[in-house]
């Protein structure tokens, strides 16, 4: 494979998934990590990823990012705007970080009045400009890689609430491998988050369908809502339905 190819295909991972480990291109590439670590030194300078110890991580992270470097920008507005729906006055909620949770953050209604749990310092500050929500923001420790808290203080602060609804953007998702990821810290927190609420919803692009990680966040089955781009008939979904997932 030569290298223009080698990049697009690492470009693609990273911004499919946000966070790409090294060790995870290289079996995927069929190619040294040494060869994987100068490709996304390149690309880091390049000023098209985020270079980070292990992997990289998408310039959706970067805060100064533009709207046209968000990856399937248009697809991530349109799963925030299908959550609106399920979204009402008075309710608790629980959101995790990530992009789509970021859109979903700038739709809500000025006169909504709900309370928000997050540990993602990126989307608190987005429903603070709602002047009728109420913000609790998670204490811990801050990940840079994913701009949310962290570690057993926010778990132990998520474990005293019973959230009306959970809402989790998600890495990957397989109708049998369940929804998993490859930050160990993340997956706590949003296994957390789902045990304390009455109802689950996770967003997801349709790439990240039928996809899978290295670490287990919950079974499919787990999740009572499913939201894409996709029609909900789309046959990538059937599997889903099958398992009473809820498709929107």
């Amino acid at each position: 494979m030569l290298k223009p190819e080698r990049h697009a295909l690492i470009l693609h991972q990273v911004n499919l998934h946000n966070k790409v480990l090294s060790t995870n291109l290289s079996e995927l590439l069929k190619v040294s990590e040494d060869t994987i670590r100068r490709d996304l030194m390149e690309l880091s300078r390049d000023g098209k990823v985020i270079k980070v110890h292990g992997g990289a991580l998408s310039r959706s992270f970067h805060h100064n990012v533009k709207d046209k470097e968000v990856y399937a920008l248009e697809s991530k507005r349109s799963i925030a705007a299908k959550a609106l729906h399920l979204i009402r006055d008075g309710m608790l909620i629980f959101t995790s970080g990530g992009t789509t949770i970021l859109e979903l953050a700038r739709m809500l209604p000025e006169g909504l009045q709900a309370t928000f749990v997050t540990g993602s310092i990126p989307a608190a500050l987005e429903y603070m400009y709602h002047p009728n929500i109420e913000v609790v923001l998670l204490g811990g420790r801050g990940s840079r890689n994913s701009k949310i808290t962290v570690g057993g203080t926010a778990i132990s602060a998520i474990r005293q609430i019973n959230a009306d609804l959970c809402l989790i953007g998600i890495n990957a998702i397989d109708p049998y491998a369940g929804i998993t990821d490859n930050d160990w810290e993340i997956v706590e927190v949003k296994r957390a988050m789902i045990q304390q609420a009455k109802k689950t919803v996770a967003l997801s692009i349709s790439e990240k369908v039928n996809s899978k990680d290295q670490l287990l966040i919950c079974d499919a089955a787990s999740i009572d809502v499913l939201i894409t781009e996709l029609d909900p008939n789309d046959e990538r979904l059937a599997a889903y339905r099958s398992k009473g997932v809820q498709l929107l």
